[in-house]
């Protein structure tokens, strides 16, 4: 269970990036339809445990280094590089938001120059991708437990202060600006272009184990884990929406709302969390292009980071209601792929 858990605390830990600890994935894909956006919370949530524990399973079993052994296991050849094309692509653009993100968190909680937040995390994680996986996997995995008791802190005080007569939820929603046009599409696109965005790096900590049990638990507890959090994170947001509604890092202005101590020390778990997120891309992106062991892996890292750096001033929120929701369209592809390997799994299990 040990391994269980580290494996979903990192799985926890990639997905979980500037826009989703911040706040701002969540506004966009569930709060900003009001109530109803809490239904489609609780899909999000059995859609990772069910994803994760398949594509866990299928790391282990494939005791693959790199995503393309599975896309082409579960797509076929033509398909597969397809999709594979797609994955390899928003790997890198999920690294300039991340980058993006660490320079909103320094411009708007220690009102420092945005470029300074952004540098600093293009060097960390540049620095970071040089490591071997088993090092990144155990870092990414270690600042999770940290976001979860803030979020639950938060949603507790935003509850208790809760004030439904206060809120016309009608008008604090319309200044939102929704990823998708109803909950439920909202929710399924989420879901969609996590998984695309994930789908490297949980094979590859799948693949660091050999029994398919202990990974399959570990990717349903970093999908309920997920689940989680969203719920929470949605609920502190719903029960507080005339605030938030127009900021770029919801849950750091929630922080404050609670202390300016609380706020700080939220903004250093999101830094932590988008470390994360940004190393595990950066990583599963190069190894993609060039095997870690090769001497070119380094300068390839280096390389890249600079250019996501430099493609990282488009602008946080721009950044997430644009790359991700297109990303995540064509990201049914891979989930459907996913579930007709899982079903041509199980019947060739019941024939054995």
């Amino acid at each position: 269970m040990k391994k269980s858990f580290q494996i979903g605390s990192a799985f926890i830990g990639i997905i979980v990036g500037a826009g989703f600890a911040s706040g701002q994935e969540i506004l966009q894909f569930f709060s900003s339809f009001g109530y109803i956006g809490m239904a489609g919370s609780i899909l999000a949530t059995i859609l990772f445990a069910f994803l994760g524990m398949n594509l866990t399973q299928l790391g282990s079993r494939l005791q693959t280094t790199s995503h393309k052994d599975v896309i082409y296991h579960i797509c076929g050849r033509y398909l597969g590089a397809f999709v594979d094309i797609i994955i390899t692509f928003f790997l890198f653009g999920v690294t300039v938001v991340m980058f993006s993100g660490a320079g909103a968190i320094f411009e708007e909680q220690f009102g420092l120059p945005a470029v300074a937040g952004s540098l600093f995390m293009t060097v960390i994680t540049i620095a970071t991708v040089t490591l071997n996986v088993q090092k990144v996997i155990s870092l990414i995995s270690a600042v999770t437990p940290f976001l979860l008791v803030m979020v639950v802190v938060i949603a507790g005080y935003s509850l208790f202060h809760f004030n439904p007569d206060s809120i016309d939820m009608d008008a604090a929603v319309a200044k939102t600006s929704p990823a998708a046009s109803n909950w439920l599409m909202g929710a399924l696109l989420y879901v969609s272009y996590n998984i695309a965005a994930g789908v490297a790096m949980i094979t590859v900590i799948g693949g660091t184990v050999k029994d398919q049990k202990v990974a399959g638990r570990g990717g349903i507890i970093g999908g309920l884990g997920l689940g989680l959090l969203i719920l929470l994170i949605n609920i502190s947001m719903l029960t507080q929406m005339d605030k938030i509604a127009d900021v770029a890092m919801p849950m750091i202005t929630l922080s404050n709302e609670i202390h300016p101590i609380v706020g700080f020390i939220m903004a250093i778990v999101l830094i932590g969390m988008i470390y994360n997120t940004a190393v595990a891309m950066l990583y599963a992106f190069s190894a993609r292009v060039v095997k870690p062991e090769k001497p070119s892996f380094k300068a390839f890292t280096i390389l890249f980071g600079v250019i996501a750096f430099i493609a990282s001033f488009l602008g946080f929120v721009n950044l997430v209601g644009t790359v991700y929701p297109i990303t995540g369209y064509l990201g049914f592809l891979l989930i459907a792929a996913i579930i007709v390997s899982w079903i041509m799994y199980k019947r060739k299990s019941a024939r054995v």
